[in-house]
């Protein structure tokens, strides 16, 4: 494995032991002191480590070939797109009733077509 992916790797994955980690602390927290006014700081803190996350993944792009470049492009271009339609069409069903998808789930909506759009475009360009 390169250097640079094994960078990557080692970042991301300690990024999201942090994310696991104050999503169960940030929970018990707010839910333990339900009347607190700095519960919103407290319910945000799992936003940090995904800083670090895209940050890595920055510096992952910086540091791979061309061809990975353009993978990487193609893949982030499709999870936008499908992310895009697929949360435009269901704000039209929401308007007939359908129940409401919370906000908190278009981000991992993004992140795994993203890796679909990775597997797919990787095996079309070997």
């Amino acid at each position: 494995m390169k250097q640079v992916t094994k960078r990557y790797m080692r970042e991301f994955f300690l990024s999201t032991a942090a994310y696991v980690l104050l999503i169960i602390v940030s929970t018990q927290i707010t839910g333990a002191f339900p009347e607190a006014s700095w519960r919103g700081l407290v319910a945000v803190t799992p936003v940090v480590p995904t800083i670090f996350m895209v940050a890595a993944f920055v510096r992952y792009l910086n540091g791979i070939d061309e061809l990975q470049q353009r993978i990487q492009l193609m893949s982030i271009g499709f999870s936008a797109g499908v992310t895009g339609l697929l949360t435009f069409a269901y704000g039209f069903l929401e308007t007939v009733g359908f129940p409401h998808m919370p906000l908190l789930w278009v981000f991992p909506m993004l992140i795994a077509l993203w890796g679909l759009g990775t597997a797919y475009f990787s095996r079309k360009y070997q």
